[in-house]
């Protein structure tokens, strides 16, 4: 299973397992267009609210996919690099009690602390209203998120980037039409408005947390833990969080920065809000970009170190960070010279395509 990882090139090696993280990041990507889109067709206000929400769900997938997951698929590369499949196995219990913790605490506090805090960015009236609206769905349902991004990350600390990207494309898929029909009241769904977009979301991570724990758990699998790995132990736990750990750290400092920006250009008014939001969501977007590159360099450098071969793996990781800034070069060097392109598949308010266009303009080109 990892001899290829330690013996093939480099650069192919990185690219081949890159590219269904990348695919399924671009996937992804059509999920959160698609919700814009639909979303601003009911108006600036739910717009403004969206852009409320989304630094704390890019922080939610940030933290549970790119920083824990990469904690999640580095211990368990080094397990299996290491030849010690039992190991490998425990940590799956560990990774999944991880994900339960994490998936708690987001509910709670983002249950209890986002009405204050989208105040305090400037959310007032129907902004208000439909930022919480969207909201209290998503983050009461984050277990359905936290398990589906950490089941995935197991897979992927095994070498199998190929099923963790198919299902979540999958779910991709279905989210799209679901989301449209229920914001949208299309066909023979209700009209829900911005809350469609929320229920669409969790129920699509549900069903692929179901289908990467049908593969996980499968009795064939390596990776299925068995009775004797049930015993927790500190040490499993450590070896998650400490690349987890700091990750999520790392994740809560980007975060922050969009918050405090977000509340800045909250004091300007809705239309403002929702340029502002739709210009940073491209931002934010990317960092799933990075982190599809982060996850293959976390297999091929973990796979490496278990093994002791600590010079490949530094060699690794810099063709890692070389590819990864070349992707978010281009983005930004597109849409600062056509940021109409991007703001106005979102919006005919001229407001909100000024404000969106400014932002793009001065931030776009410094994204690598």
């Amino acid at each position: 299973m990892t001899q290829p990882l330690l013996e093939a090139p480099i650069t192919p090696t990185l690219l081949r397992l890159s590219a269904p993280g990348l695919l399924l990041v671009a996937f992804q990507s059509m999920v959160s267009v698609g919700d814009t889109y639909f979303v601003g067709r009911l108006g600036t206000a739910p717009l403004a609210g969206l852009a409320l929400v989304f630094p704390l769900l890019m922080l939610l997938q940030m933290t549970s996919a790119g920083a824990m997951g990469g904690g999640v698929s580095s211990a368990i590369a080094r397990a299996l690099g290491a030849g010690d499949a039992a190991r490998a196995r425990r940590l799956v219990v560990h990774a999944l009690i991880i994900a339960l913790g994490m998936a708690a605490a987001f509910t709670l506090l983002v249950l209890v602390f986002a009405p204050p805090l989208y105040r305090l960015l400037g959310g007032e009236g129907e902004t208000l209203a439909h930022a919480l609206a969207y909201s209290n769905i998503i983050f009461a349902g984050a277990i359905t998120v936290w398990l589906a991004n950490t089941l995935s990350s197991v897979l992927r600390g095994s070498g199998n980037m190929l099923v963790p990207a198919l299902g979540l494309i999958g779910a991709a898929v279905i989210h799209v039409p679901l989301s449209g029909s229920l914001v949208l009241g299309l066909g023979p769904m209700p009209q829900l408005g911005i809350a469609g977009a929320a229920i669409a979301y969790v129920l699509t991570f549900g069903l692929a947390g179901l289908a990467m724990a049908a593969v996980v758990f499968r009795r064939a699998s390596p990776l299925a833990p068995q009775r004797e790995d049930l015993r927790l132990e500190a040490r499993l736990f450590a070896d998650i969080l400490r690349v987890g750990g700091l990750s999520v750290l790392n994740a809560f400092q980007t975060i922050l920065t969009a918050v405090v920006l977000t509340g800045f250009v909250g004091r300007h008014g809705p239309a403002a809000l929702a340029g502002y939001g739709v210009g940073v969501r491209l931002e934010l977007l990317q960092i799933p970009l990075v982190f599809a590159v982060g996850q293959a360099l976390v297999v091929l450098v973990g796979t490496n170190i278990g093994a002791g071969r600590a010079a490949r793996a530094k060699h690794i990781a810099w063709v890692g960070a070389a590819l990864a800034a070349a992707i978010c070069l281009v983005i930004g060097g597109t849409v600062a010279v056509f940021p109409l392109a991007w703001i106005g598949l979102f919006s005919a308010d001229p407001a909100v395509l000024d404000a969106g266009t400014r932002y793009l303009r001065i931030v776009a080109p410094f994204y690598p």
